[in-house]
């Protein structure tokens, strides 16, 4: 008996859908196995390690400025601010080099850039999390700074965040894979952005013109909102959502793109 070509297509559809899921879970299975199989610990030390990275600087910031600009806690002011700025670091980076470690399993039909792409997201997603939980659960813990959090701006903050290091990793997965030297120059490009990310100071405390310039860093409004959802009197009227949503648009549109016409032909070379 033939089967009617709306099931066939039906099944079809929830065989690939199938196939992506699987292929998804190997690939982060496989990333585990290989980056933090051979290290002693493995993926608990992955986390342990920068979370204890993070919490160190804090503590060691907060004893030489008391004063931070915003409350009396110098280490959730820091930790406000450092932790979405890591978390963009660390996504986009691991994202910038999806095609080159996945490169071998790239030539399997089942197995698609994509697949790829989203099995390094969810793993480096999921880890820096778990970062984040430590080193904010340290702080509010044993430090009790006076805070009232607000959720819905911490979660718009991550999101953001996400967004971003989504955007610019998928375009600089293209850009590293097409032109080598870009990973480099990226790296070279970025290592100021430690400093005008608004780690140590608050956007309003910047003069202008250098405060126009710094509007445009998309991390900035970022900073600004999480800050915002852990002090309910500051009011950063500056942060612009739209804005870093935009950059992320752009950027992960453009990577998505130029991944899909052209990696074959860069991967075949």
């Amino acid at each position: 008996m033939p089967i009617h070509p709306e099931i066939s297509t039906k099944l079809r559809s929830h065989t690939r859908s199938h196939a992506t899921l699987r292929a998804i879970g190997a690939l982060v299975l496989r990333e585990i196995t290989t980056t933090y199989g051979r290290s002693p610990g493995g993926y608990i030390w992955a986390i342990l390690e920068p979370a204890a990275g993070i919490t160190l600087l804090t503590l060691v910031f907060s004893v030489g400025f008391r004063t931070p600009p915003l409350g009396t806690s110098f280490a959730l002011f820091y930790a406000a601010g450092i932790l979405p700025l890591m978390m963009y670091t660390d996504i986009s980076t691991k994202l910038a080099q999806t095609i080159q470690f996945s490169r071998a399993l790239l030539t399997y039909p089942r197995i698609t850039f994509l697949d790829a792409l989203i099995a390094r997201f969810i793993l480096n997603f999921l880890t820096q999390m778990m970062v984040h939980c430590i080193v904010l659960g340290f702080i509010l813990i044993f430090l009790k700074p006076m805070t009232t959090l607000d959720y819905s701006k911490i979660g718009q903050a991550y999101l953001l965040t996400v967004a971003l290091a989504v955007g610019i990793g998928t375009l600089n997965s293209f850009l590293t894979l097409a032109y080598p030297v870009w990973q480099t120059a990226w790296s070279i490009l970025n290592r100021p952005l430690f400093l005008v990310s608004c780690v140590f100071f608050i956007f309003e405390s910047v003069p202008q013109p250098y405060s126009d310039y710094l509007w445009f860093n998309p991390i900035v409004h970022i900073a600004g909102l999480m800050r915002d959802g852990f002090y309910p009197f500051y009011q950063p009227t500056y942060v612009s959502i739209a804005y870093p949503l935009a950059v992320a648009a752009m950027t992960t549109m453009a990577g998505l793109f130029l991944l899909n016409r052209y990696h074959r032909d860069i991967l075949d070379k």
